[in-house]
């Protein structure tokens, strides 16, 4: 195995939250001189078909994600990754419907509320036409953001969140980890915990919940992430092979303006090895067999 091979299996476009479109993002990824990729969208994979016609033609190995926001007991917006998921998959393409239906309304709802908020303080509205616009595939909190910005309300995502999308929020929808776990099995892919310390940051939890999500049918953890240090990622690997589980990670780059994430590297510079694509694709051969 080429030690200097390295991707980056962790990344969003325009069909979630991110601000480069499918093709784009795989151009970026091509420009880092990385050899493979992972288009793992919230809850959507609407881009996952473009992103690999561009990698066909930028000589990129694109994998197709998916990132599921979850819920179990007390942890709450716990994201689970999907690799090597069959993107066409009609129980899988219903449930995401579904899910993006619910989000729909919801984003309405704080576009509502934020304009009320805007009111109180004497300024016009943003329009909902001009959001939706601006999210080109699934509307999210930070297309709000952006608007805020664009019409000089704030001057960055932070000030958004803190100032308006905070207080006029209205709940998510989760997917139950259990559930969503047996949805990426059941369209052949590989399930893996995402950035475990934004889960929780108390390893004790944390290794109760991987010993929990194991017997779920969890495959695999993400240990190079933009919360953990390397000794962080080296207790992360310790972890996951106690558990016999892959390991994987990404930049969860989104191009957010002002963002230090850099795809390949996010913000503490790490470097992730092709071996971890290896390991995704021996962990669904293992799963679901040869049947790709």
């Amino acid at each position: 195995m080429d030690e200097k091979k390295l991707v980056d299996l962790h990344l969003h476009s325009t069909c979630s939250d991110g601000q480069y479109a499918p093709d784009e993002v795989v151009r970026l990824v091509a420009e880092k001189g990385l050899v493979a990729m992972a288009l793992a969208d919230h809850d959507n994979v609407d881009g996952i078909e473009v992103a690999r016609q561009t990698g066909e033609r930028l000589g990129i190995e694109v994998l197709p994600a998916v990132e599921l926001s979850t819920q179990w007991y007390d942890f709450v917006d716990m994201h689970l990754l999907g690799y090597l998921i069959d993107h066409r998959d009609p129980y899988l393409i219903r449930e995401l419907t579904d899910f993006q239906q619910f989000r729909a309304g919801r984003n309405r709802q704080i576009i509502e509320r934020v304009n009320e908020k805007l009111a109180d303080e004497g300024r016009a509205p943003i329009d909902p036409d001009y959001v939706h616009q601006l999210a080109g595939g699934t509307l999210g909190r930070p297309h709000i953001a952006q608007a805020l910005r664009e019409v000089g309300y704030v001057t960055h995502n932070e000030e958004a969140f803190e100032r308006y999308l905070v207080p006029c929020n209205v709940a998510k929808r989760f997917f139950p980890v259990d559930e969503a776990i047996k949805l990426i099995h059941g369209a052949g892919g590989v399930a893996v915990l995402a950035h475990p310390p934004y889960v929780t940051r108390n390893r004790t939890k944390l290794e109760g919940l991987v010993a929990e999500l194991v017997t779920l049918g969890l495959d695999g953890i993400e240990v190079y992430n933009n919360g953990s240090s390397m000794e962080d990622s080296d207790w992360l690997i310790k972890l996951a092979r106690k558990h016999q589980l892959i390991i994987t990670g990404g930049s969860d780059f989104h191009g957010d303006p002002g963002s230090n994430i850099e795809i390949g590297s996010g913000f503490r510079g790490m470097q992730i090895p092709y071996a971890c694509v290896e390991e995704i694709r021996q962990a669904q051969q293992k799963r679901h067999g040869a049947k790709q």
